[in-house]
């Protein structure tokens, strides 16, 4: 049960600003009238009660500090320090662990040391709002600064589903290893290392075993495709596809593979069949998030194809590009989904908008460019390529920060690289890009990418190396869109 003020700074930390007006609107008359301040001008209610707060203004002064650290969290610091000796341990967890939180988010230096000031009740006291973020920022700003310490100490601060996400599993053992405990390690890093995403991948390198394919399963024979062919659900599905009602079409095919199979999903072999049907039919998408599905029986021609292969080759030949990288940011992108648009305007196979397309069209020099031929896998594939060599140069090469600037924009990730407090690893500075999306988009296309390698080599791979190290540079200007 949570106490008026707690629930107002629960509020203000979700970032429900209204609500938690209308929340504080129903205290007592006094208290809203303190609570509206609050909400409003936190930096000057601070100031006013800093030097005689009294135990009942306690609660007001954390949701006041609450508020500024979002905007101010320097401001909030300073305010909190002041305030240090009138809180509780609990108290000083809830504050410092905000402060903390937001500083980290916005990449700052000091976000360790206002942890460190939170104790080990960070994340963890009592009416904690956003806790499973508030210690993932706390490990990533400890990842930051190379505090390995913080970072076993922050994960086994943990509640245990968070702590079993491959992400943390995987940084505990780098934890455990670097203060010490390599066996220990080893058993972290064996937890997951079957895995087949990216934190499977660097926990199987770390204990010296490189990156290769799963046995391949045995082809779909024509006895095994048939019920496919004959499914009602599955070719309903398809007419939605056709008729390009395609969120209608991923639920009646999700609902035949997952639940409508006699009441469960699919066996592996019958998913490997719908794969089969799907790519038959031409809709790439289903056959990779079908095939994605299977547990013991894999085919990873399914899950990584390579369709035009040979206008990819001859794209990314011509400005120097690694197609098997080409191919993993596609299938981020837009799984191969040739007319597909997003919210947002972007268009085909690479995802490009309309003021980028045109941009690079014009760079290029390529004098037939049109809107409407955006979508035209030719173009596309030609523009988007062009773009992302435009991308990867002005970030001096490194494909990490090149993909996470196709997806969030140039300026984005030369800001992150500028705020770095020293060299760290590619695996580090994609686990502590500030926006969710983006930190995603990176892990799973270079992810991708060790896979379409190893399909296209026939030989092992390593993502650690694929990632690199991001070494600090101050963030220039660019023209880039």
């Amino acid at each position: 049960r949570l106490s008026p003020w707690t629930r107002v700074r629960a509020l203000v930390e979700h970032n429900q600003f209204a609500t938690a007006r209308r929340a504080a609107s129903a205290l007592p008359p006094a208290e809203a009238m303190q609570a509206a301040q609050i909400l409003e001008q936190p930096a000057r209610w601070l100031t006013t009660h800093e030097r005689r707060l009294t135990r009942e203004q306690v609660p007001p002064a954390l949701l006041a500090l609450s508020r500024l650290a979002r905007d101010e969290p320097r401001a909030a610091a300073r305010f909190a320090s002041s305030l240090n000796l009138h809180f509780d341990a609990e108290q000083r967890g809830l504050a410092w662990g905000r402060i903390g939180h937001m500083a980290a988010v916005k990449l700052m230096p000091e976000a360790t040391e206002w942890y460190r000031h939170g104790g080990d009740r960070v994340g963890v006291a009592v009416g904690t709002a956003r806790a499973d973020e508030v210690l993932e920022w706390q490990v990533r700003a400890a990842l930051r600064a190379g505090d390995w310490k913080m970072v076993r100490a922050t994960i086994e601060r943990m509640p245990r589903p968070l702590a079993d996400d491959p992400a943390w599993i995987y940084w505990h053992g780098r934890a455990l290893a670097a203060t010490g405990s390599p066996e220990a390690a080893a058993m972290q890093y064996a937890r997951i290392a079957d895995r087949l995403e990216f934190y499977g991948k660097l926990a199987a390198e770390e204990l010296g075993r490189p990156i290769v394919l799963p046995p391949q399963a045995a082809p779909v024979s024509a006895a095994e495709l048939a019920p496919m062919q004959a499914n009602d659900g599955l070719r309903r599905a398809l007419a939605f596809y056709r008729l390009g009602l395609r969120i209608d079409g991923h639920r009646e095919w999700n609902w035949q593979i997952g639940v409508a199979n006699e009441g469960g999903r699919m066996t592996d072999r019958q998913m490997l069949a719908a794969a089969e049907f799907a790519r038959r039919s031409g809709v790439i998408d289903r056959m990779i998030s079908t095939s994605e599905r299977t547990r013991e029986q894999f085919d990873f021609a399914q899950r990584f194809p390579a369709p035009h292969r040979e206008l990819v080759e001859r794209y990314a030949g011509a400005v120097g590009l690694e197609p098997t990288w080409v191919y993993g940011l596609i299938r981020q992108e837009s799984r191969f989904i040739e007319d597909i648009r997003s919210s947002a305007g972007a268009q085909g196979l690479m995802q490009l908008m309309p003021a980028t397309a045109r941009y690079v069209a014009r760079r290029t020099g390529m004098d037939d460019f049109s809107p409407r031929r955006v979508n035209d896998v030719d173009v596309n594939l030609r523009l988007g390529t062009s773009y992302l060599r435009m991308v990867l140069d002005d970030l001096d090469g490194h494909p990490a920060l090149a993909t996470a600037a196709y997806n969030a924009g140039p300026g984005r990730p030369r800001a992150w690289r500028a705020s770095l407090p020293r060299a760290v690893e590619g695996a580090i500075f994609a686990e502590t890009i500030p926006f969710n999306e983006t930190r995603d988009y990176v892990k799973k296309v270079m992810s991708n990418a060790v896979y379409y390698a190893a399909l296209f080599d026939d030989q092992a791979q390593s993502l650690k190396a694929r990632l690199g190290v991001v070494a600090p540079k101050a963030a220039g200007s660019t023209q880039l869109p």
